[in-house]
């Protein structure tokens, strides 16, 4: 199917299922529940999960394929975003120049860093990559404020021209992005006895996006480019004594994966016209990585898994404080409560982040595959007990 092999192509009808069915798989539990606030089918977050989702599979093709940390990728991140804002002040609501400029932009952006990064390896690269994204950060918030509004961040107003477009919408409003006409915001509610699921046209254009980068990444994974950049990640120094040059391999890999990172920056601002220099900073470049490596790096599922994974954590977890806590344990003695209550808030609420990094040491620990891993491991587990049943269930009949 679409070129690929069959393995592949049962891979993407997995990821095309998961995204398509979203507003389905991420609301199990009813409306008013105890359980419902686990539920994570809202527009706006499972857009944040299908939009890092591809980030992390850019980032995959560099990190993953080549071997080469980055981080700095943020900056393509907020690259695309302020390009794509620039683009709905300019030009018009629709956003598809918007995010074609906004991969433009950030694959011109990607050629320049990674020529100058690129003459190096190893930690001297990733401290370059951080360099360069720490400047351009420090850059958004002073010297280049006409283009980004420092601080504030930039945005839109009634008076950008849009030049093939309007400049107020109904009611003297700004107006809306929208996909030739099609809203970004437009949603559906479908109720199913208590449960309720919700269908947003920007979620599906983000969803759509992020099977067609999958797509992508999978040709790129198997074509013979993608067997070079696995073999500079396996020995580099071998590579260059059979008189091959890796760097301008290196450097389409990096030029490749901030393209994705300017995508998936310009579907930000597609759905949420607003663009800060803190979508720069070392911090978004850190997740990037931490989504890259607990999901599984060098896989094609893994980053999606991991961008997933943390994005749910950071919205759901985040949300559980101490009344919710002690609503959860009010079935206990007062002083025991009290107690418990304490020790838990610790891990959920504001201090969600340190659930995250013990469960991003323990994965490093005895997962280094990632969740991916994971989940090998336990289908072998079903596997090798299939196996053994069959094997007892044939030596118990009787020969004929």
């Amino acid at each position: 199917m679409f070129g690929l092999e069959k393995n592949d192509s049962k891979l993407l009808v997995i990821v095309a299922i998961l995204t398509l069915l979203a507003p389905f798989i991420l609301n199990p539990f009813p409306e008013g529940s105890a359980m419902a606030q686990f539920n994570a089918g809202y527009p706006d977050l499972m857009q944040r999960f299908v939009i890092f989702g591809i980030f992390a599979i850019g980032f995959n093709i560099l990190f993953g394929l080549t071997g080469y940390l980055s981080f700095g990728h943020a900056a393509f991140l907020g690259v695309g975003s302020y390009s794509a804002v620039w683009m709905f002040k300019l030009l018009s609501m629709n956003i598809i120049p918007a995010i074609a400029l906004s991969v433009v932009i950030s694959g011109l952006f990607a050629i320049v860093i990674g020529y100058v990064s690129l003459r190096r390896s190893g930690i001297y690269f990733s401290i370059l990559t951080l360099a360069f994204a720490q400047m351009s950060f420090a850059l958004a918030y002073s010297v280049l404020t006409p283009l980004t509004n420092g601080e504030t961040g930039l945005q839109l107003t009634l008076d950008d021209p849009r030049i093939l477009g309007t400049s107020a919408g109904e009611g003297g409003s700004i107006p809306v992005t929208n996909l030739f006409g099609l809203e970004m915001r437009s949603a559906f509610d479908m109720a199913i006895g208590p449960w309720s699921f919700t269908f947003s046209v920007g979620y599906y254009v983000c969803a759509v996006s992020l099977l067609i980068a999958f797509y992508l990444a999978i040709r790129i994974f198997r074509s013979p480019f993608g067997l070079m950049l696995r073999a500079i990640k396996s020995n580099q120094q071998r590579l260059n004594y059979t008189g091959l040059n890796a760097r301008p391999y290196t450097l389409a890999a990096f030029v490749i994966s901030g393209m994705y990172a300017g995508l998936a920056g310009g579907l930000l601002a597609a759905m949420d016209p607003l663009a800060g220099a803190e979508r720069m900073q070392w911090t978004a470049s850190g997740e990037v990585v931490l989504m890259t490596i607990l999901g599984g790096a060098g896989t094609l599922i893994g980053p999606v898994l991991g961008a997933g994974f943390i994005k749910y954590a950071e919205n759901i977890f985040s949300k559980i404080n101490e009344n919710v806590l002690h609503g959860w344990f009010s079935f206990l003695p007062d002083s025991i409560e009290d107690g418990v209550v304490w020790l838990t808030s610790n891990f959920v609420g504001e201090g969600w982040h340190l659930t995250l990094g013990l469960i991003f040491m323990l994965v490093v620990t005895f997962l280094p595959g990632g969740l991916v891993e994971g989940g090998q491991r336990i289908a072998r587990l079903f596997k090798g007990k299939k196996a053994r049943d069959n094997d007892k269930s044939a030596s118990t009949e009787p020969a004929e």
